[in-house]
């Protein structure tokens, strides 16, 4: 009789014990799915502050004494200094201040030690390392390429979520399903419809040198998405964006712009320009903000991107090469009251057919419709 009754508490025990394990790997899943749309949401939003950002940027870079530069008036200045290092000065200026902010934000946070601390580590290097690829590389060849063609750089510069997921499937083997490359597809091809709206005759004239310059930005964007990705799963996003926009602002400042001011020829001509820039108050106030939206662009991006992995992160934040346009539309031409900056019906069209490829990026459609099982 004893050993009945010991035979079945041992069965009992066994059943709880399989129920209780059952019980802990759903509450598990249910965890993973809901970290898992949480990093969507924030790679879609980072997107958005994106395009925020590169409106500001733009309105900056049209005020004051940028106006000047790039206005009748610039017999003073090389093409090559109008060109090339005016961008990088742009670039250099936005990220410095974005850099500024992260610091204040850090240190309103008591995060601050955690910077300067996590600047010794290998992730933080690892961070270092991808803002070089992301600055001075990407960064400036985007506000290049912005200057010269326009609004149909963002949608080509969409293109980084392609060399993010390959860089990650072949750095850190991150899984990527036919179903995944369906929908970064889908996304290419609304980025084009977008990109296809400027192809008319009255085009910029170094429409095609932007869009070539723009795709030198997505490669640094796409290798820089990857790397960061990995090197927030370690380290706070909030320290990690931190050392991103330093470095990247620093070697802007200190790097960059003095060897292109060699490269024209007067060595004393970065300083020069970048005192006239900083003294600029009507444009400077412009910089402020789009530093600041810069931030979150950016941060945004790493977190979502160590959140879902680099590959479906880098896909949603794509969403930008809607939002790019779509609020250098309302910034610059219904703000600022600026022309060019208008959006036809087919950008409109194209932001519905990325949202689907974002969706078919993030989860099969059809299970919408299935009914969910107990």
């Amino acid at each position: 009789m004893s050993q009945t009754l010991t035979s079945a508490t041992s069965v009992t025990s066994a059943n709880a014990a399989t129920y209780a394990n059952a019980a802990a790997i759903a509450a598990k899943k249910k965890l993973s799915a809901s970290f898992f749309k949480k990093g969507l949401i924030v790679a879609v939003l980072s997107g958005m502050f994106y395009g925020l950002y590169s409106a500001f940027l733009t309105l900056g870079m049209s005020n004051g004494v940028w106006g000047d530069w790039y206005g009748e008036n610039t017999a003073a200045l090389s093409a090559f200094v109008i060109t090339y290092m005016l961008g990088a000065l742009g670039s250099a200026l936005n990220d410095t201040i974005s850099a500024l902010w992260c610091m204040g934000i850090a240190a309103y946070k008591g995060k601050l030690g955690d910077f300067f601390r996590t600047l010794r580590t290998k992730p933080g290097r690892v961070m270092i390392f991808a803002a070089l690829l992301g600055g001075p590389i990407a960064s400036t060849a985007y506000v290049v390429a912005l200057q010269m063609a326009g609004s149909i750089v963002i949608p080509i510069t969409a293109l980084c979520p392609a060399i993010g997921a390959i860089m990650a499937r072949i750095l850190f083997k991150q899984k990527l399903t036919p179903r995944m490359l369906l929908g970064i597809a889908i996304c290419f091809t609304a980025a084009m419809m977008i990109g296809s709206t400027s192809m008319s005759a009255d085009a910029p004239p170094n429409l095609l040198l932007g869009i070539c310059v723009a795709f030198i930005c997505a490669f640094g964007w796409g290798l820089e998405g990857c790397i960061a990705g990995y090197g927030t799963s370690m380290i706070d996003y909030e320290i990690g964006i931190t050392i991103r926009q330093t470095t990247s602002g620093l070697s802007n400042l200190i790097i960059l712009l003095p060897i292109m001011g060699m490269l024209a020829g007067n060595i004393g001509l970065a300083p020069s320009l970048v005192g006239q820039a900083v003294t600029s108050g009507p444009a400077m106030v412009w910089f402020l903000v789009s530093g600041f939206f810069a931030v979150f662009a950016y941060s945004l991006w790493y977190k979502g991107n160590s959140m879902c992995g680099a590959a479906l992160g880098m896909a949603c934040n794509g969403a930008f090469s809607f939002w790019g346009p779509f609020f250098c539309w309302l910034v610059l031409g219904v703000f600022a009251g600026m022309d060019g900056w208008s959006l036809p019906p087919i950008a409109w069209a194209a932001a519905i057919v990325m949202a689907f490829g974002i969706l078919v990026i993030a989860m099969n459609p059809l299970d919408l419709f299935r009914r969910k099982e107990a």
